[in-house]
């Protein structure tokens, strides 16, 4: 007899299981739907390119009695005829229209004379206002009435969008531009970030939580507001313009100054994280062997926090390179791709070609991504075990250096947020320094109003409750769930992905997907619904991460025993998971918060007169030459997150207190 081959035995998927890979593939439907669907419309929406063909329409006039005695003539024909008075250029990255109107130089609509106009087959359309035609027979029109007609373009597919962006100087070197800040802000801003973490870890300063407080200060600011500053500083009515020497703030001075300002918390925290797993070891070997501070730096210190310095430096030369609302005030004539998609789209209605900027933004974002992922992981991978904080030592002179530092950075923050105060206080700069609270009578500017900041504080709101419920639910179901292995990593893969997308891609991919009228979601366009669903899948990756950092804390026999008492594993959740995990729920909702109040970019394309934000309003107001409306603007938006921040504070000292006094009884015990 030969032996019967036997299929391995499968475990059988309990009704947890079920449920909760059902929860995982909404989720990854939820990503699919407001993330790959919009990227890819927006992807194709890039390859779309409109010609003009004339010779698809035949057009005749009459004279003045009405008689067709003329031949009917193409309007191709027609438009030769008239030289270089005739229209030059039929191609158009954009699905617009052309008169034909413009083909008859004498046109009236008063004229007594008649038009017709037919087409060589049904590809040639024609629209009279906005009834579509696409007929081969004759249609008569009066004057006034041709004058409502317009010929639609052919659509086809190919490069010829990207073949025109790179043949446009004024477009293509937007790309290098954009390369020269964000290497030149990552090198000032890893620098500078890496001394003031070295300071708050390597000596025994004082007032290091004042510092690092500071430090972190420009997070809770959209990127526009150190533009304001700037402006005033060294602007051309500036307090501090003779400092300039002839040079002008306008361009990349000011757009370096001012992405140094809002990149340094994000730099800051990374090395503080890469300086604070150095292993106390290797400097007590170092100095048995009597090595110099000098070559312990060289040769434990960098090495060490590299990792920490590279992922930095991605991540400072991404947000430079995608932010959008520090050079659209200060940037000038000085060209970057995150303005260019906004002049295309705003300025323009070019969406195509804003949609070919947009993929070549994406490029870089997406390698820095890729790039920082990897470094992350490395870091990590360095702390082991047996790793022994380093202590420092106190001296007194290098304590006196790093105080002086840390304070120098400090004047800097401080003092661009105190200008933006101060300005946003005085009557009318430099005339009239007297103090009023004129600049924040938001209702009379052109902006949004208060309905703005409102708005804003409903859509933040919106955005950490409904964005940490989804997140970390999401999170606990990939972390928990048994088996699945290539479910769990497809939705891994689109959890990380919303990292790697500039803001201003996403909105111009929003755009082309939710505003299709055959989109079953169109009706969400406008409404305050698109912001958050915007909002909560922009900031989706490092709220999801956190999460799972925290999840993994949890020991794997709390599933364990739920499930021998036959416990469903929502009731774990809810009973067990969400207590433990508070911490980090409270960390996700401050963190979404913050970041909807502050976000420009990426909803600047998706808000409605009803739905204006501040953000947008700040951005809208500087435009509108109301400079310190649009800081009093921004204050308030640090205000409000700065509140945010308090409360966040007090319920992790309160609540938190209640919720996780299990951690300080295992402590006691294990000791």
């Amino acid at each position: 007899m030969s032996a019967t081959r036997q299929k391995p035995l499968q475990a059988r998927l309990g009704r947890d299981d079920l449920i909760m890979r059902g929860y995982m593939l909404m989720l990854a439907l939820y990503l699919v739907i407001t993330l790959a669907l919009p990227l890819y419309t927006m992807l194709s929406k890039s390859f779309s390119t409109y010609q003009f063909d004339l010779s698809q329409f035949q057009i005749q006039v009459s004279d003045e009695q009405g008689n067709w005695n003329s031949d009917p003539k193409s309007a191709a024909e027609i438009n030769a005829a008239l030289g270089e008075n005739g229209i030059q250029n039929f191609a158009t990255s954009n699905d617009g229209r052309l008169a034909p109107t413009k083909l008859f130089p004498e046109f009236s609509f008063r004229s007594p004379v008649n038009y017709r106009i037919k087409g060589n087959d049904s590809s040639a359309v024609w629209l009279v206002g906005s009834k579509r035609h696409n007929s081969t027979d004759w249609l008569e029109l009066d004057s006034n009435t041709f004058r409502r007609v317009s010929l639609r373009p052919v659509k086809s597919t190919g490069l010829a969008n990207y073949a025109t962006y790179f043949s446009t100087p004024a477009l293509s070197r937007s790309i290098r531009n954009s390369l020269f800040i964000s290497i030149i802000s990552t090198l000032i801003t890893v620098t500078l970030a890496f001394a003031f973490a070295y300071a708050l870890n390597r000596s025994q300063m004082r007032f290091k939580g004042f510092f690092r407080l500071v430090a972190m200060a420009p997070i809770l600011v959209p990127s526009l507001l150190p533009g304001i500053a700037l402006v005033y500083l060294f602007g051309n009515q500036g307090m501090l313009k003779a400092f300039m020497m002839g040079e002008s703030i306008y361009g990349p001075i000011g757009i370096v100054i001012g992405s140094v300002f809002f990149t340094f918390p994000h730099a800051v925290m990374i090395i503080t994280t890469a300086l604070a797993i150095s292993d106390a070891r290797l400097y007590e070997a170092a100095h048995s062997m009597r090595a110099g501070r000098w070559k312990i730096f060289r040769t434990v210190t960098l090495p060490g926090a590299r990792y920490g310095l590279i992922s930095a430096a991605f991540v400072v030369f991404n947000l430079v390179i995608t932010d959008f609302g520090l050079p659209k005030v200060i940037g000038g004539q000085y060209n970057m791709l995150a303005v260019d998609i906004y002049k295309q789209v705003i300025g323009q209605q070019n969406f195509e070609m804003g949609a070919v900027v947009s993929v070549v933004l994406l490029i870089p974002a997406l390698l820095a991504f890729v790039v920082d992922r990897y470094v992350q992981r490395r870091q990590v991978a360095m702390l082991s075990s047996r790793s022994v904080p380093w202590q420092p030592p106190r001296r007194r002179g290098f304590d006196a250096l790093c105080l002086g530092y840390c304070l120098l950075i400090t004047i800097f923050i401080v003092g661009l947020l105190g200008v933006c105060q101060y300005a946003a206080l005085v009557k009318f700069w430099p005339y009239d320094l007297s103090f009023s609270l004129k600049n924040y009578a938001f209702d009379l500017m052109d902006g949004g109003g208060w309905n703005s900041y409102y708005n804003s504080v409903q859509l933040a709101l919106y955005t950490a409750l409904i964005g940490t419920a989804i997140i970390f639910s999401g999170a606990y179901i990939v972390e928990k769930t048994s088996g699945f292995h290539k479910g769990r990593s497809l939705f891994q893969l689109l959890a990380l992905l919303p990292m790697a997308i500039p803001g201003m891609v996403l909105g111009l991919a929003y755009i082309f997907f939710f505003n299709n009228p055959n989109n079953p979601l169109n009706f969400l366009y406008g409404t305050m619904g698109i912001l958050v669903i915007c909002t909560v899948t922009h900031f989706y990756t490092v709220s999801h991460l956190t999460a799972l950092t925290a999840l993994k804390q949890i020991d794997p026999e709390f599933e364990s025993v739920a499930a021998s008492l036959k416990k469903p594993f929502y009731k774990l959740f809810a009973r067990v998971t969400v207590p433990i995990c508070l911490p980090a729920g409270l960390d996700i909702s401050i963190y979404l918060f913050v970041n909807a109040m502050t976000t420009v970019s990426a909803l600047v394309f998706l808000y409605s007169p009803d739905t204006t934000l501040a953000s947008v309003a700040v951005l809208n107001m500087d435009d509108a030459g109301d400079i310190a409306p649009a800081a009093a603007m921004g204050m308030m938006i640090f205000y409000t997150n700065a509140g945010a921040r308090i409360i966040h504070l007090l319920l992790s000292k309160g609540i938190l207190k209640r919720t996780q006094a299990w951690r300080a009884g295992h402590a006691a015990m294990s000791s």
